[in-house]
């Protein structure tokens, strides 16, 4: 990483408890210098002590002169007389929002705890309210879509088309940006967001895809973390190739698992007792909507994508196995279109996300140029995992085409952290297992904290009070725990969910798990 002379910025003095500043050498230098920030109400029903701000970062920190961008920020502040400093959150992606986050941690933790931080969201370059924000080819996901699976070369084409719109869409409206949109970029402003903040250490807490954002700002300022909390962790040895291929087979498993939960109850659902025929119901399913969508919305890519969803968190299942038993055994495709609407819709806010998704990912690492890769490498996976492979492929497929030049990615292999937390569950689908226990090992001193069977992606302040006991103590105290074998702490899984007691519910009651992979979204 270059060293860059640089503006010196203004810190306010450091609240008792905080660790010494990072000397000048240590870290890249900021960019700019920061003034005040200024901070509005911006409430809601839901998180009515959010405040609202802005702060302007270098398009290209490595010419902080030139153009600046602004990213949106939120912040729940500390109400303890003694503060422990910002806490900055996000919820994954990358295109995660991360404002709402800020609220709903805040909520979460313990009100001992929360008080003693400011909480604070933001929506990283290109994301939401910050400005500008990357929308390159609106209703990409109108349906209905060319089927996943590529069973005809027409099918194919008219995928690989879609992809090849998308990138191109994308660098005609944004060639000048695109070359600043990667994981090194945001983690550079969340630096700049630190020092806006007045703080010479910051506080971290990451999901998912945030998991990534936080290895790599300990990388490039390790005396600047304060403390680190990762959980749902990504495999950096996988950026993103590789990582995407993993999901497909974690995802095979948790649709399985799905599958042998409706088997469980077929008492309620009435397609079978046995999981394999259940399976075979539902590709049958699939099959079905491939020929004529239900409702003339939900096609076979519509069907995947509102299932995927159960994959990240299994809260969802109940509806979805209702929506499953619906269409199979009453004909009646509504429930199925209700349940494609909530969970596997994409809206504006959906188009902006999977903007920023692509232009990161497609930058930060290089990807397979040549489609047959991409077509023998997804073959294969689906031999095994049919579920996903196919539309998740074509979900990052845009990359094979994208204009800008990959970077590589950095080595988050650290020796001069505090003690960071790592949370994983050993079923995670999204982001699975070997990816927090790599990271376990490439943090020196970190702690891994295990939720054995956890099906869900996302763990803590989502119910589980094992969980959420080890990541209140290490907020309060800096404590981590310490254990002789690959985890350090172990938690029970949550239990399952259980069928509905009612049919036909509108959704999922607002519990602590929907609220939090409400925010986290699905994707990252």
């Amino acid at each position: 990483m270059k060293k860059r002379v640089a503006a010196v910025c203004g810190a306010a003095t450091m609240v008792a408890g905080m660790l010494a500043a990072a000397p000048a050498a240590a870290a890249p230098t900021l960019s700019v210098q920061h003034a005040a920030l200024t901070w509005k109400d911006c409430g809601t029903k839901n998180y009515p002590k959010l405040q609202c701000s802005s702060v302007r970062v270098p398009l290209d920190h490595d010419r902080p002169g030139g153009e600046q961008i602004t990213l949106a920020l939120s912040r729940v502040r500390h109400t303890a007389k003694t503060s422990q400093g910002p806490l900055l959150v996000n919820p994954g992606g990358p295109g995660g929002s991360g404002l709402t986050l800020a609220g709903f941690v805040a909520h979460e933790l313990p009100k001992s705890v929360a008080a003693q931080y400011d909480v604070v969201g933001f929506d990283p370059r290109g994301v939401g309210k910050s400005k500008p924000a990357l929308n390159c080819r609106p209703k990409h996901f109108a349906t209905v879509r060319p089927p996943s699976v590529p069973s005809t070369p027409a099918i194919e084409r008219a995928d690989l088309d879609r992809a090849q719109a998308f990138a191109k869409a994308c660098t005609t409206k944004y060639a000048d940006v695109l070359p600043y949109f990667d994981t090194v970029s945001t983690v550079r402003d969340m630096d700049e967001i630190r020092a806006a903040l007045g703080a010479q250490q910051l506080n971290y807490f990451g999901y998912s895809y945030g998991t990534y954002l936080g290895a790599v700002y300990a990388k490039l300022y390790p005396q600047r973390v304060r403390r680190l909390v990762l959980d749902s962790i990504v495999d950096p040895g996988g950026v993103w190739y590789d990582d995407n291929l993993g999901q497909d087979h974690a995802f095979n498993a948790r649709h399985q698992a799905f599958l042998a939960w409706v088997a469980r109850h077929d008492a309620t659902y009435k397609l079978g007792k046995d999981p394999a025929r259940v399976e075979a119901e539902w590709y049958a399913m699939r099959d079905a909507v491939q020929k004529k969508p239900a409702g003339r919305t939900v096609g076979a890519a519509e069907l995947e994508d509102t299932f995927l969803p159960g994959g990240y968190f299994n809260g969802y299942w109940p509806y979805l196995a209702e929506a499953f038993a619906a269409y199979v055994k009453d004909k009646d495709p509504a429930p199925l279109v209700g349940a494609y609407k909530k969970l596997g819709a994409v809206d504006a806010a959906g188009d902006n996300g999977y903007s920023v998704y692509t232009a990161v990912q497609c930058r930060d690492a290089g990807w397979p140029r040549n489609w047959n890769q991409w077509r023998d490498d997804n073959w294969q996976a689906a031999e095994k995992a049919p579920f996903s492979t196919w539309n998740n492929a074509w979900y990052n497929a845009p990359c094979a085409f994208w204009p800008t030049s990959p970077l590589d990615p950095p080595d988050v292999s650290n020796d001069d952290l505090p003690p960071a937390l790592l949370f994983q569950a050993t079923d995670d689908g999204a982001t699975p297992y070997e990816g927090g226990v790599a990271v376990h090992r490439e943090l020196r001193g970190s702690s891994l904290v295990v939720e054995r069977g956890g099906e869900n992606h996302g763990i803590s302040l989502s119910g589980n009070a094992c969980v959420d006991r080890y990541l209140a103590d290490y907020l309060r105290t800096g404590k981590v725990p310490r254990g002789g074998g690959e985890a350090d702490a172990t938690c029970k899984k949550q239990p399952e969910p259980k069928p509905l007691t009612k049919k036909g519910a509108a959704g999922p009651p607002p519990s602590r798990g929907v609220r939090l992979h409400g925010l986290m979204g699905f994707r990252g």
